[in-house]
């Protein structure tokens, strides 16, 4: 059985001053909108981000009473593994109609609160979680490729121009970033300034899967599912093998294995950017630039929305990585529509630098 998604949407997204609940609300509607169900067609349900119970929470909330849910906390890449996930369910007949959802208050509700667990070997430094990990793999990386901060400020300096053409982007009426731009921005964590950081807003989103024959008959031009991979790796960087190897490799590979497809085969790419070093070296993993060369590739149109650099950041930006792929092999993107996109790679990074999945789509003849 072939699986697609039949639905996609965003809440509200900004400062919005509605709370959690209300935003999943927003998120799951819209999706079922998009895709022409309702609530009493939801089966399935995967969600994360909030409470001790999520999908349960969100199910009782909904009135649902859904045959399977997934609660998995992997950070921003978990939404990329639920598609797997989902996906196994439908095939398997423990579901029919799965939604994905995501969303966060943490602008309006001034909460946002990153403390990773006790680690004695890095707590006495005081490093800011997750922000001076990824500052340490910028260091390593500058240093091993002889590259300075102005490569990396290239990538928020792209996000930016990217975001010009989204009218949901927070930055969207903000103007052009210059690279001197990022480089006189507040040095946070060495090597990384406030304009090397993802945006903190409130917003998310929501995807519908079903059987492709089912997808057929509703609303929308249906977007298949066609491989997945996925990899965790370690919890701490005290316990990363190499800090320029994260695990994107091994995610990438086994999602191309599965959809019988090459790196050729792709048009457009949603590559998680929570620091501006998380594009390059997740480009580079996933085999798309030899490395060191990952931060001056632009060889595919990529985070087209404007990403988590320039568009929005609700803690974690997985699910909208992938509403956004979905629009643009709908045809649906408007000024910033990747020109006849047939495939998308979308890849969600998790944690600091922890957990990585990969997601492969194409749209249905």
């Amino acid at each position: 059985m072939t699986v697609a998604i039949a639905g996609a949407a965003e809440c509200d997204l900004g400062q919005t001053g509605l709370s959690v609940p209300e935003l999943l609300t927003q998120a799951v509607s819209r999706a079922l909108d998009d895709a022409g169900l309702s609530l009493s067609d939801v089966d399935g349900l995967a969600t994360t981000g909030h409470g001790r119970f999520p999908a349960t929470q969100l199910a009782d909330y909904l009135g649902l009473h859904p045959v399977w849910t997934d609660s998995t906390s992997a950070g921003g890449a978990v939404f990329e593994m639920y598609v797997a996930r989902a996906a196994q369910a439908i095939e398997a007949g423990q579901c029919h109609v799965a939604v994905i959802a995501f969303a966060s208050d943490q602008r309006s509700a001034r909460s946002r609160r990153m403390t990773g667990e006790p680690n004695r070997f890095s707590d006495p430094y005081q490093p800011l979680w997750p922000l001076s990990y990824y500052a340490m793999v910028a260091q390593r990386y500058l240093y091993t490729y002889r590259l300075g901060r102005a490569d990396l400020a290239q990538q928020a300096v792209w996000a930016r121009q990217r975001a010009l053409l989204n009218p949901a982007a927070w930055t969207h009426t903000q103007g052009a970033l210059t690279v001197q731009d990022v480089l006189d921005a507040p040095l946070i964590s060495s090597p990384l300034g406030k304009l090397d950081c993802c945006l903190v807003t409130d917003g998310g989103g929501a995807i519908v899967l079903t059987s492709l024959d089912r997808a057929r008959h509703l609303r929308q031009r249906p977007v298949l599912v066609r491989g997945y991979g996925e990899v965790v790796t370690h919890a701490e960087m005290t316990s990363a093998e190499d800090l320029l190897y994260p695990g994107a490799a091994a995610a990438g590979a086994q999602a191309f294995a599965r959809a019988g497809m090459s790196h050729r085969d792709i048009d457009v790419l949603q590559i998680y950017d929570s620091f501006t070093i998380s594009v390059p070296l997740a480009l580079e993993q996933l085999g798309f630039c030899p490395p060191g060369e990952g931060a001056a590739w632009s060889g595919l149109p990529m985070n087209t929305g404007g990403g988590g650099l320039a568009y929005c950041h609700p803690g974690q930006l997985g699910v909208l990585l992938l509403v956004e792929a979905v629009r643009q092999l709908r045809g649906q993107c408007g000024a910033r529509q990747v020109p006849d996109a047939r495939t998308a790679l979308v890849h969600g990074t998790g944690g600091i630098m922890s957990s990585h999945a990969t997601v492969i789509l194409e749209a249905a003849a």
